[in-house]
Order: structure tokens, then sequence, then C-alpha cells
């Protein structure tokens, strides 16, 4: 068989991540795989290396000065439009709302919904989700959402998570390496933006820092096609009020990746929004304590191996908890992180791809 898969970055967002991990599964299941991305501001690849079995295609995306989000939007639709050749694939798999609109016919992966106020946005974001002849959603929180606003009935296929990564990543040296630079710290990864909840998160830790002073809190990750300049100065602004200073890292590379995850002592997952939460998953496998917003979605992929918060108290709370109490959820952490493989996930594609016509 025959399979394009679509993204529309390079960068280490979960979305992507799916994506590169789904086309090598797909190649070792025998799949003739060609992985194709926007190559946004002159990348020359993925966060990390592919595996040659999938052949990558990049398209150019030059950077444009002041370019507004839509603008951007568009135009990353209209240039994977030109570059994509669907003439050698039995199946074409966008795994977003750009790629979609991109490649017209196609199976679609609805991760999360978004809500556009945009008009040119908001009729991208719809067609993305009519326009496909089949969906696929990674959670059943977000198929039901689909269900409820459109009368679709996506197939339900959870994440995979490279689980032996972040096990190994547990028996890093480098853990060391991030305790002595960072001390107890609490860890964020999706950078700052209102989908993460970063100013919730921020609100949390001044609150719990009054109890436990020696711990620091560290964002990392945060590549986005958004301007979230304003919340950011929001941020800024706030964090001279609380008089706390997070360690702020950006994009962290992929091989760092796990040692840094192994060696907080909790990792905290305040998202508004998301379609399953690869980061947390990612984080029970390191054996990290996991404290997530209170969402039907997190109840669904991780039940009792995470606790909930819904409040900036809560959240403090839990994260004391996380930080001070037995670790009894960590073997069932580390179990349900290495029950959903990359290779089970692509077997499911693999049948889906069968019958979704």
């Amino acid at each position: 068989m025959r399979v394009s898969l679509l993204t529309y970055s390079t960068k280490p967002r979960g979305g992507v991540v799916h994506t590169v991990e789904l086309a090598e599964a797909l190649a070792r299941a025998g799949c003739d795989v060609t992985l194709w991305s926007l190559a946004r501001g002159g990348d020359e690849g993925f966060y990390r290396a592919v595996d040659p079995a999938v052949t990558v295609r990049l398209v150019p995306f030059p950077s444009i000065e002041d370019e507004t989000v839509s603008d951007r939007i568009l135009r990353s639709i209209s240039v994977m439009a030109a570059a994509f050749d669907r003439s050698g694939a039995d199946v074409v798999h966008a795994q977003d709302c750009i790629t979609a609109n991109a490649v017209g016919e196609c199976i679609r992966t609805i991760h999360h919904l978004e809500h556009f106020t945009t008009p040119a946005l908001a009729e991208c974001h719809e067609k993305a989700i009519v326009q496909p002849y089949a969906r696929i959603c990674v959670s059943r929180a977000v198929a039901d959402e689909v269900r409820a606003g459109w009368g679709y009935e996506p197939t339900v296929i959870p994440n995979g998570v490279d689980a032996k990564r972040f096990v190994a990543g547990a028996r890093s040296p480098l853990v060391d390496r991030w305790r002595t630079r960072f001390g107890r710290y609490v860890l964020a990864v999706g950078g700052i933006e209102p989908r993460k909840g970063s100013l919730d998160l921020l609100e949390s830790y001044a609150l719990l820092q009054k109890r436990l002073p020696e711990v620091s809190l560290v964002f990392a990750g945060g590549e986005t096609l958004f301007d979230y300049r304003g919340y950011r100065e929001e941020f800024d602004a706030r964090l001279a009020e609380l008089a706390v200073t997070p360690s702020v890292l950006g994009t962290v590379d992929n091989d760092d990746l796990p040692s840094l995850v192994a060696g907080a002592s909790a990792f905290a997952f305040l998202s508004t929004k998301e379609g399953f939460g690869l980061a947390a998953m990612e984080a029970l496998a390191a054996g990290t304590p996991v404290v997530t917003r209170d969402l039907p979605v997190f109840h669904e992929v991780f039940g009792e191996t995470v606790q909930y918060a819904s409040t900036h108290e809560e959240t403090a709370d839990r994260l004391a908890d996380a930080l001070t109490g037995p670790s009894h959820r960590r073997d069932a952490g580390v179990a349900l992180a290495s029950s959903l493989s990359w290779d089970d996930a692509a077997d499911k594609h693999l049948e889906f791809y069968a019958t979704a016509r």
C-alpha cells in the first residue's frame, strides 16, 4: 500500500510527532510511505532524523516579515496544494487543518477542534472536517465533539508512545545534569500559549512556591503557527507581579527531551484543549508524576495514573502531593504508556485504510 501522510510543520508539536512516528510504523509494516511537510523558515529536516524507509518530501515555505496569522495559514494551504502530488498514493492522509485543505479528497485525523473567529480561518476549519471522506480521532472525547457538531462518526485510534525512549531517559546520566541545573523542578512541555494553560500554571506555581520554595518551574517547547505575543506579554507582566522566575527553554533537542522529562519531580499538563496528551503520556513512561487539568479527555486517556485539578489551588495541592507524597501511581503510569505502541496504531490504521472508501 502506498500512503502519503501530510503535516504542516517539521517542529516537535504533538501532531507532528504523531505523523512522524506513524509514518515509520507504517513503513515497518511494509507500506510505501511518503511524509510531506512544509519546511518553514528554511528547515532542512524534521526535529529528528526520519527512518530512511520513509520518503520525506519537504516543501519550501520561506518566512514573510509581519505576515498575519491568517495570511500565513492561507499561504501554507496554497503552497502545499501547489506542491503535493497524489499520483503515487493509494491513501492520502492529512493530519491537520492546513494539509486537509491543501489536498482535498483525503482521510483526516482530527487531533482536536479549534475555534477560529476569523471568517477565512473558520471556513478552512469547517472544510477540513466536512471535505475528507473519512475521519480518525485519537480519543473518544474528540470523536464525540465531532459527532455532536457535525453528525460524523470518526474512528478512534489512540496515539502510540515511544515508551522505551523515555524509560531509558530515566536511566540517563543526563538526568543529573538537569537536576544540577534546576534542582527539584516542575516541568511543562508545549511552550507558553493559551491552549497550554501557561498562565494557570504560573498562578499555581506561585502558590506552590510558598509551601516549597526550593522547587523551580521549567517550560520547554513552543514552536507554533500562531502569534501569542500578547499572551506572552501578559505572562511576563504576571511574572513580575508574582515575583517568580521560571526557566523558559524553548525547543529542546529531541535527544535531550527524555532525560529532561525524567529529571522532573512533577510534570504539569494544564492544557485547556487536547486530543490525547502525548507529552503527558511520555512523562508517565519516564516515571514522572503527572498533574493534569480535570478534563474528560484526560480521564479517558490516563484514568487513575495521573492527578487531576480544576483550580489554581487544587493544582498547587496536587503538585505538592506529587513532590512530597508516595509514588504509588508510577508503576501504573509506566505500564499504561508501555501498552501503547506505534506499531499497534499502524496496524489499526491499515485496517481503517482498507475499509474507508
